[in-house]
């Protein structure tokens, strides 16, 4: 027998009931479309196509696409900083970062120009960042020169990366570079830039 016109069916979970929907399961879906059909496809409707729910059902996790994005920018952020913060100098621990915020941005090359004009939620951005700015405090450094320094090596790596998969607003992404040498040019590039903003802020902060 056919479900009535204009229903649909709903994913079934343990016993046959439907899936739980939560706001994790919201953004890694969120993060699965922005991949696969870049961040102009990101509606609330594909969204609930995507999860096989109402699109209505998603505000009761995330009031709109706003936050929605403000959520999604958060998950990938915390993505790059995922990894704990060795006892190093804060010099290597600010290089380790840029490195992974790196390799997280070009893993999501859609997502470049999303945390480029959306900002990381000052408070989500700190708790994050807890461990890295230990690194800063550990050798003396005030918390305004540490914050000055991530800050703005994190927007070297999201100018460095906009200038590598960049692409003009409406299009996809070009595809990952597969020619070895256009890879390494990009990969001393950003060497060289993260090296000479590193040891300007060292040299600056303990004079």
């Amino acid at each position: 027998m056919n479900p009535p016109a204009g229903s649909r069916p709903r994913a079934a979970g343990r016993g046959g009931r439907p899936a739980v929907l939560s706001r994790e399961r919201i953004v890694a879906a969120a993060v699965e479309i922005l991949d696969a059909e870049g961040l102009e496809a990101l509606t609330m409707r594909r969204l609930g196509a995507r999860l096989d729910v109402a699109a209505m059902s998603l505000y009761r996790h995330l009031p709109n696409r706003d936050a929605l994005l403000t959520a999604l920018v958060g998950h990938l952020f915390a993505e790059a900083a995922a990894e704990p913060v060795p006892a190093v100098p804060w010099t290597e621990a600010l290089r380790l970062f840029a490195l992974a915020y790196r390799r997280t941005l070009l893993a999501h090359p859609d997502a470049v120009p999303l945390l480029a004009t959306h900002p990381v939620d000052v408070d989500t951005g700190l708790t994050l960042l807890a461990g890295l700015l230990e690194r800063f405090a550990a050798s003396g450094v005030a918390r305004q020169d540490a914050l000055t320094a991530v800050q703005s090596v994190g927007v070297y790596v999201l100018g460095h990366a906009l200038a590598q998969v960049g692409r003009p607003p409406g299009t996809r992404p070009a595809a990952p570079v597969a020619d070895p040498a256009v890879a390494a040019f990009y990969d001393e590039w950003f060497e060289a830039g993260l090296l000479a903003m590193v040891t300007g802020f060292e040299r600056r902060l303990t004079a």
